[in-house]
Order: C-alpha cells, then sequence, then structure tokens
C-alpha cells in the first residue's frame, strides 16, 4: 500500500475509484515481490495534497506544458515523448498519445508559439502546431544541429527565456574533466536564425533552471561531483547576474571545495553558489512558482526537486524542497514532499513545472510517473487521494 501524510502525521484517506489501479500499474503490483501488503509513505507537507496524474511515461524527464494545457513529457532511455491530456480538468491524465519514439535521449523538450521543441542526438527538432496534432504528429523539421554528440552522462534541459531564445543545459560528459565547449554551459539559440550565445560556462550538470518573476533573472541548480565522500561537495543554486560567468567547474566545487585533478587557470574569476545543497541531494529540476493557488508565501518562490543520491553511504534528497527568497537571496529551505520512506526511495523527482491551474507537476524517472502537487485547502472541490499499492 502507498500512502500519503502530511507533516503532522495525520493520514489522508480519501480515495478515486480508479487510483488504486494506477498506482498498480505506475509502481508494480507482483505478488511474488514483497509477500503480503505493507505501507510505503509519501510525505507531503500540511495543507498540501499529492495526486498521480500520470504514469508509465518512460523514464520521465523533463517537462514542458502546451498553450492548451497539454503536458508534455521526455525520457532518456525509452526514446518516447508523451502528450497527455486532462480533457475534463480533474487533475488527471484521460488521453495520452506518444509524439515520438526511437529518439536518441530527447529528455529535454520545451514549447513555444505553438510548437514542441525536443533535443535528440545532436540536433534539435520541431513539432510544428504540435496540439492540433496529436493523434498525427507532423513530420519534426531539424532546427539546430550543433549540439555536442548526445551522451548518457551529458544531461541537457531546454526552454524558452523572456528574450523568446531557446535556452539549452549542457552538462559534463564526466564526472569531472575538462570538457570542450559546449559542453558544461548554457547557451541561448535563436531558433529563426540559428545563431547561439553562450550564457554561461563551468557547470557541471544544470537539469534545472529557470528565470525570476521579480527580476527576471536566470537561476539554475548544478549537482557537484561524485567520490569525494558523503558531504563533499555541495550542491548549487546560482543566479546569472553576468552573461558570460564561469562557475568554477572542474576546478572549483560550490564555494570552497578545490578540485584536486585539476588547478584552476590564474586569470580565471569564479562567480560562486547563491546557496548550498547538501552534498548529493542531485538539484535536477528547479521551477519558479507562478500560479496563485498556493498560499501567498509560496508565490514567486523558488521549488527544486532533489533527484536523490545514488554515491553516498545513507540517502538524501529524493524529495521537492522550496527555498524561501528575501530580497533575491535564499534564507531557508523547507520539504514540501518526500519520497524517502526511511531508505527506500518510492520516487525520484526529477522537473518541475507550474500549471495554468495553480497546481505543480513532478516528473519521476524511478518509476515513469507523473505526481501533480496542490493546495488542498485552497479548493474545495479538490480530492486528497491516497494512493495505494498492494505488492
Amino acid at each position: 500500500m502507498l500512502c500519503i501524510k502530511t507533516n503532522n502525521y495525520k493520514y489522508l484517506k480519501l480515495l478515486s475509484a480508479y487510483l488504486p489501479l494506477l498506482a498498480c500499474v505506475a509502481f508494480g503490483s507482483s505478488q511474488n515481490a514483497i509477500a503480503g501488503s505493507q505501507s510505503i509513505m509519501i510525505t507531503v507537507s500540511k495543507g498540501f495534497g499529492l495526486s498521480l496524474f500520470a504514469s508509465d511515461v518512460g523514464d520521465a524527464k523533463q517537462l514542458a506544458v502546451g498553450a492548451n494545457g497539454t503536458l508534455f513529457v521526455g525520457s532518456h532511455k525509452s526514446g518516447t515523448v508523451h502528450a497527455l491530456v486532462d480533457s475534463n480538468q480533474d487533475g488527471r491524465v484521460d488521453k495520452r498519445y506518444v509524439i515520438a519514439k526511437g529518439l536518441e535521449y530527447p529528455n529535454a523538450l520545451a514549447f513555444h508559439n505553438g510548437d514542441l521543441f525536443v533535443a535528440s542526438e545532436n540536433k534539435i527538432l520541431r513539432f510544428a502546431d504540435i496540439e492540433q496534432r496529436l493523434r498525427r504528429p507532423s513530420r519534426p523539421k531539424e532546427i539546430y544541429s550543433d549540439l555536442p554528440e548526445s551522451d548518457k552522462k551529458s544531461a541537457r534541459a531546454m526552454h524558452f527565456g523572456p528574450d523568446d531564445r531557446l535556452y539549452v543545459s549542457i552538462g559534463a560528459p564526466c564526472n569531472v574533466c575538462e570538457a570542450a565547449a559546449p559542453y558544461s554551459s548554457i547557451i541561448a539559440i535563436n531558433v529563426d536564425t540559428g545563431a547561439s550565445e553562450q550564457i554561461v560556462s563551468g557547470v557541471r550538470d544544470a537539469t534545472g533552471f529557470d528565470w525570476s518573476p521579480v527580476d527576471s533573472k536566470l537561476w539554475f541548480a548544478d549537482q557537484g561531483r561524485d567520490w569525494m565522500g558523503d558531504n563533499l561537495p555541495p550542491d548549487e543554486i546560482n543566479r546569472v547576474d553576468v552573461v558570460g560567468s564561469h562557475y568554477g567547474f572542474p576546478y572549483l566545487h560550490a564555494t570552497s571545495v578545490v578540485e584536486p585533478a585539476y588547478e584552476k587557470p590564474k586569470n580565471l574569476k569564479v562567480t560562486v553558489p547563491v546557496y548550498e545543497l547538501p552534498a548529493h541531494v542531485a538539484p535536477t529540476g528547479l521551477a519558479f512558482y507562478r500560479g496563485d493557488k498556493f498560499p501567498e508565501i509560496y508565490h514567486n518562490q523558488l521549488f527544486v526537486a532533489e533527484n536523490g543520491s545514488w554515491n553516498r553511504s545513507s540517502k538524501v534528497g529524493y524529495q521537492v524542497v522550496m527555498l524561501k527568497l528575501e530580497n533575491q537571496q535564499v534564507v531557508g529551505r523547507e520539504t514540501i514532499v518526500s519520497f524517502l520512506d526511511g531508505e527506500f526511495p518510492v520516487a525520484r523527482p526529477y522537473a518541475l513545472l507550474s500549471a495554468d491551474d495553480g497546481a505543480m507537476y513532478i516528473s519521476d524517472d524511478l518509476k515513469g510517473n507523473v505526481y501533480r502537487l496542490f493546495f488542498k485547502n485552497g479548493d474545495s472541490t479538490e480530492e486528497t487521494q491516497e494512493l495505494e499499492e498492494n505488492e
């Protein structure tokens, strides 16, 4: 059984008819896996609710939402891009489509002016007028072909910025190394001309980035290197104040952890993080909350998906946190959803996206689910649900 509890340890019992079936599909229902039935816990901050929006969408990575509310989900290993439609607006998917399959690591995607953009191999594809063609998408057009060779260690993310350019993060192809540009950077592409600009460099793995609704500055999360012990180096939250800044990789990790394998060039100026997260929490998703359904204290605040540790003796992360901002500085960190039950990860949250109805989508690359986080006290018609799994 998969349960949800609030952080004051009260169980939430309202249940819709088909959610147990979805949960069994999503989490596996083999009676041979574990004898009998047991409770597996997801903890949600008081006042919030969590529902299973969709399951079986591959190893769900990046998310994008269309003008009509269609949720697009990119994958990594499965090579697919899904489109999920909530046609009756009840907070649950009721129509789904496979937009593309057989692609090479199509985990980065973005929506803009009616078109869906997907990064695959060394190129970016555009699916024109996609929400009008979900059943039979048109053949994609290649609009950019200068991405470095696709690599399972070189993660990517894409979003359109306030300047209407397509921003693409291109991670390092290694744990720690000096890799040629455009690895370890974020670039901005004019999708009409193909012209590109390097926005930042010295970035190891920034799959989560967003622009502040307050001053339009770009913020991004960067994952620290592995194999330096349980507590080093801290993961990073960064802000771009100056285009062209270098953020230290591979020479300096976080604020002060010097890389032993590479010496920093003497004239290189490094921009240090505005905030340090615990080591190995793996911040893969980052998004400002732009809705109005959460309480006001959450408006324009920074939410981070911590994908969770693997290179550590005990697990940390596996949660969605809010970083409290005051005067555009991080002054606190609050757990909103924890998917870690003891040492057992129920899910690995990867990307976050504000929905048009004021909720927030959370992708899970462990089980191939998409969750929907909502504030239940702000909408009396919303159900708070207990997801059940009989293993």
